[in-house]
C-alpha cells in the first residue's frame, strides 16, 4: 500500500465518522419535544431538522469540501451547544 492509498483510506474513515456525527445530530433533534427549543432559547425543531438534513443530504449527494465543513460545523454547534440546552430544559425529577 502506498502512502497515496492510505491517505484514501484514512480520509474516507474521517468522512464516515463526520457523517456518522450529523446522522446522530439529526437523530437526536428529532426526538427531542418540539416545545423544549424555544424553552431553551435556541432555533426552532424545524430549523435544526432542515440544517442537520442538509448536512447529512449534501454528504452523501453533493459531496463538496466546503458543504462538509459546513455541515460539520452545523451539526457539532447542535452538539455542544444546543443538545445540553435541550437537555436541561427536559430533564425530569
Amino acid at each position: 500500500m502506498n502512502v497515496f492509498g492510505l491517505e484514501s483510506e484514512v480520509m474516507r474513515i474521517v468522512f464516515y465518522a463526520l457523517l456518522a456525527v450529523k446522522v446522530f445530530a439529526f437523530i437526536d433533534a428529532a426526538t427531542r419535544p418540539t416545545d423544549a427549543f424555544p424553552a431553551a432559547g435556541k432555533m426552532t425543531k424545524p430549523a435544526w431538522l432542515l440544517i442537520l438534513g442538509l448536512a447529512v443530504a449534501c454528504d452523501l449527494l453533493l459531496p463538496s469540501l466546503l458543504l462538509l465543513l459546513a455541515g460539520t460545523v452545523a451539526a457539532f454547534v447542535y452538539i455542544l451547544d444546543a443538545r445540553p440546552a435541550l437537555a436541561s430544559v427536559t430533564r425530569r425529577r
